[in-house]
């Protein structure tokens, strides 16, 4: 087997039985949600399997793991001290209600498992460069992505912490976050999270592997389309009525100057 077919079906089967481990504690405390912290963890598991396997590692290989490693592990440590001693989110819990007894072995699949093949495919980038044969020398487009990739880390750790500030504060309790970075973008999180993965897939398309441009699509569909804006805002309004008016002069997504309401 050729060592791109060793590093995939390696990295597949690190992350199906850290997974599956993980939802045998999840069963355990009846809590889905310990899932979310591990995803940036998850990430970080992969590109050190893909740069352990394919020794020694090439210099791209080492930054595209110490850039996911960055990202990763400060993101699974953000949400881990977020959601302590909070109990099971509510999506697990609406997912629980809804599915009533079978709920513990079908989360496996539809939440777990499901998991696993996502952050399977769209770390390709980085399995595909670390299993380079013949790693090209860093040029000018490692520089770019790593500068997007920049922008990204910055706008996703500022973001999370001024919401964290915002939220500990007893007089903001109902209210909306519209200030720092959220003035300019209603996400700049998950504005964060893509510029951070089309930075690292450019560092990847860099060494060769710019045919694995299918993962940063997927997760900007993740992040536009599924599991971020679009999920989010589904009900917020309901549950804070100034919404709609921070949704009128905010952009969604990409940052911008606000627009008067």
């Amino acid at each position: 087997m050729s060592p791109l077919t060793i590093t995939l079906l390696a990295t597949l089967a690190t992350v199906a039985a850290s997974l599956t481990l993980l939802w045998l504690v999840s069963v355990a405390r009846r809590d889905a949600s310990i899932i979310d912290p591990f995803w940036g963890t998850g990430f970080v598991i992969v590109a050190a399997v893909s740069c352990w396997l394919n020794r020694p590692p090439a210099a791209r290989s080492v930054l595209l793991v110490a850039l996911c490693g960055a990202w990763g592990l400060r993101l699974s440590i953000y949400l881990l001290a977020r959601n302590w001693g909070h109990g099971e989110d509510r999506r697990y819990q609406a997912m629980r209600q809804y599915q009533g007894p079978r709920f513990w072995w079908l989360s496996l699949f539809t939440v777990f498992l499901l998991q696993a093949l996502l952050l399977w495919i769209v770390s390709f980038p980085i399995q595909v460069a670390a299993s380079a044969a013949q790693p090209a020398p860093l040029f000018w487009l490692d520089v770019v992505g790593a500068a997007i990739w920049s922008v990204g880390f910055f706008f996703e750790t500022v973001g999370d912490w001024q919401l964290a500030r915002f939220k500990a504060s007893p007089r903001n309790q109902g209210r909306v976050m519209d200030r720092g970075l959220w003035r300019f973008t209603r996400h700049p999180n998950y504005f964060g999270d893509f510029c951070v993965w089309w930075g690292l897939y450019l560092v990847a398309a860099a060494g060769g592997a710019w045919w694995t441009i299918f993962s940063p699509l997927l997760m900007s569909v993740l992040l536009l389309r599924v599991s971020g804006v679009t999920l989010l805002e589904k009900t917020i309004t309901d549950r804070r009525p100034d919404y709609a008016a921070y949704q009128s002069r905010t952009n969604a997504f990409f940052p911008g100057r606000p627009r008067n309401s």
